[in-house]
């Protein structure tokens, strides 16, 4: 699999899956909600390893980048709560900095 599939669909597996948690303990939902948010993360640690990396730690650091985007993406979607000027320049710092640690040339 891409690693441009792998890390946004591994960026919202980690997010349901954390968020599920979330709303069980921060927004009294049901503990049902840890089901599907269980089977979430699962997945995300999964997707991860699609990465095609020599380290796992290079790979979760570049992934990082994507996590934080993706964040920002769902606070927006979900939690409709609109990321400002700030968030904007902070996920685009992250990417960049995501790109180099993945793409960077190694000998």
């Amino acid at each position: 699999m891409k690693t441009a599939l792998v890390y946004p669909l591994a960026a919202i597996a980690e997010i349901a899956g954390c968020f599920a948690f979330w709303a069980w303990l921060k927004l009294d939902r049901s503990p049902v909600w840890l089901v599907p948010g269980g089977g979430s993360l699962v997945a995300f640690a999964w997707l991860l390893t699609l990465v095609p990396s020599d380290a796992a730690g290079r790979a979760f650091a570049a992934y990082g980048g994507v996590y934080i985007c993706a964040s920002l993406v769902w606070m927006g979607v979900v939690e409709k709560t609109t990321p400002d000027r700030w968030d904007i320049l902070g996920g685009a710092v992250c990417l960049l900095g995501a790109a180099i640690i993945l793409f960077a040339p190694r000998g």
